[in-house]
């Protein structure tokens, strides 16, 4: 039996960055890892919840996310919040900080994955929301919801 390479194993979501953005734009990125790290990320023990994206001399660097030290690690673990780097093409990257530069957008970590045997992550180009957008959005939200289950109980009978 052959192992599919482009298999995509969810590890972890930033649930806050759907509450607190708009998500305008994604973008894939590897990541950065030691081996202790990448385990550590295979056994889910990441949190994303206030990370992330600065750029510095050209390159991208996602800050607060914290992958949990490796029970097995010892002396071979990393600091859980160090910077980790993204590994994106020059030309995404320049892309990018011009669009964050110019139009106000920052840029969020949404999940972390991995896609085959490489750890990946999900960025987006993101729009703060204002209070009477997240109202708004979680208005929206309740009314779908009440719909479904109206179906729900229409369909049953």
């Amino acid at each position: 039996m052959e192992k599919n390479k482009d298999a995509v194993k969810l590890v972890a979501k930033n649930k806050k960055a759907y509450h607190d953005y708009f998500i305008e734009q994604t973008y894939e990125a590897g990541v950065q890892l030691f081996g202790t790290e990448v385990k550590s990320v295979r056994a889910g023990s990441v949190n994303m919840k206030d990370s992330y994206c600065a750029f510095s001399e050209g390159e991208i660097f996602a800050k607060g996310v914290h992958i949990s030290p490796f029970e097995k690690g010892n002396i071979f673990n990393r600091d859980p919040l160090r910077d980790k780097k993204l590994l994106m093409h020059k030309k995404e990257i320049m892309r990018i900080f011009g669009l964050v530069g110019k139009q106000g957008y920052a840029v969020i970590p949404l999940s972390v994955y991995f896609k085959g045997s490489h750890v990946k992550m999900e960025i987006g180009l993101c729009r703060g929301k204002k209070l009477y957008d997240k109202r708004e959005s979680e208005a929206k939200r309740d009314a779908e919801r009440t719909i479904d289950r109206a179906m729900r109980e229409r369909n049953k009978d």
